[in-house]
């Protein structure tokens, strides 16, 4: 092998069995270093950036393979980083002879991925074959052996299938790829996703869509589908019906906040206020936990009546109203009120003498901030009723008469 253009700084990083069992969070952070190390490169060079890619890929197995990775933490920072590297790679512009070599090596690391973290490299073979007749070569190659495995196995799985429907795709075989996916022994997205986009590219948009549809199952990813097929209609400029029927499922995140964060980008031309409601309007059982997103995207009087609808995490509220103590009493005066509210109800089980002390105490302040008639002694009424009610939680009714 000849040697690499770079000389790169992660390559000692990531030796054969360079992590053990517990190595999680440390190998992580390695990935991510690697990674920017490449980008680095790719600025200048992007050839060499491409091949530094492909040494990484090549070193993830063999040094995370002692790792346990049960949390799910260091599958997910692989997945985007091998993500990543595989655009690079993409963006590359290499002459045949060194393609060829590329695809060589990155076949003979997917062989030796030990639990599939270059997943994405075998969905992504008829992109990282760099043109259609390469492409059609290699679904020529792999064609037998899905068919054989197949046609004799209900339950038989074969590695290279997701390169082989891949290349098919790159290859413009798009009707021979919907009949072989007909072939295939159970629905499975995928496999069924190559069907998808061979429809889109063949112009079928809404048969593409209900292909999708029919392509859910008990162990397919919603999340996924929805995202498929809300970029096909932004791609075919049915902006409103990829809004209506999948962002919110297509952009689900973390936490509420990301994932309204999410759709507000894909659509920047809708209202971020439209968007939020939509979400909430989504999930009519429990609006609450909307709470911090309308509060964090600076819809604070929706953030107040979201409070009182629903559940909201306690300390989530006692912050929200420490946070605007000063700037706005009205909506610390609403969230520290919607604690004492939730408190009181008995919603929380970890609460503390402290947190109701707390609420009580920013409530009361934040109407004498006000500084509006009937406010305070509304507030301070409120929070007497509360700690006279037998309906009032025993713990919290103590803390608010002592």
């Amino acid at each position: 092998m000849k040697q690499p253009r770079h000389k790169w700084t992660f390559r000692s990083r990531f030796r054969a069995n360079a992590y053990g069992w517990s190595a999680s969070k440390l190998a992580a952070q390695r990935l991510k270093e690697a990674l920017s190390e490449i980008k680095a490169v790719k600025r200048k060079d992007p050839v060499a950036a491409g091949e530094g890619a492909i040494i990484l890929m090549e070193r993830i197995w063999p040094a995370f393979a002692h790792i346990d990775t049960s949390s799910g933490a260091l599958g997910s920072a692989t997945d985007k980083t091998v993500h990543e590297l595989t655009e690079i790679i993409l963006a590359a512009p290499v002459d045949d002879t060194e393609r060829e070599q590329w695809l060589d090596r990155l076949q003979q690391a997917t062989t030796d991925d030990g639990v599939d973290y270059l997943g994405e490299v075998r969905e992504r073979w008829g992109e990282l074959c760099g043109s259609a007749e390469r492409a059609s070569r290699a679904a020529d190659e792999l064609l037998p052996t899905v068919r054989f495995v197949w046609e004799r196995s209900t339950g038989g799985y074969f590695g290279g299938t997701p390169s082989c429907l891949s290349c098919l795709l790159a290859a413009g075989r798009y009707q021979e790829l919907l009949d072989l996916i007909e072939d295939a022994p159970f629905v499975w997205w995928h496999y069924r996703q190559y069907g998808v986009y061979a429809l889109e590219a063949m112009g079928k948009i809404d048969e593409a869509i209900e292909y999708a549809e029919q392509s859910r199952g008990l162990n397919d990813p919603p999340a996924l589908i929805a995202r498929a097929c809300e970029g096909i209609l932004l791609r075919a400029g049915r902006v409103e019906e990829a809004y209506e029927r999948y962002a919110r499922d297509a952009h689900q995140a973390g936490t509420y906040l990301a994932t309204c964060r999410s759709i507000i980008r894909a659509y920047p031309h809708k209202e971020p206020r439209t968007i939020l409601q939509d979400c909430i309007d989504g999930t009519p059982f429990e609006p609450g936990k909307w709470f911090a997103a309308a509060r964090t995207l600076g819809f604070l009087d929706l953030a107040a009546e979201l409070a009182f609808r629903s559940p909201v995490n306690i300390a989530t509220l006692l912050r929200a109203a420490r946070d605007f103590s000063d700037k706005n009493p009205t909506f610390t005066r609403s969230a520290a009120t919607a604690a004492l509210h939730w408190m009181s109800q008995g919603q929380y089980y970890e609460i503390t003498g402290l947190d109701v002390l707390q609420a009580r105490k920013l409530a009361l302040d934040a109407a004498q901030a006000e500084d509006e008639e009937g406010i305070q002694e509304e507030t301070s009424r409120y929070i007497a009723q509360l700690a006279e009610s037998d309906a009032t939680d025993e713990f919290v009714r103590k803390i608010l008469r002592g």
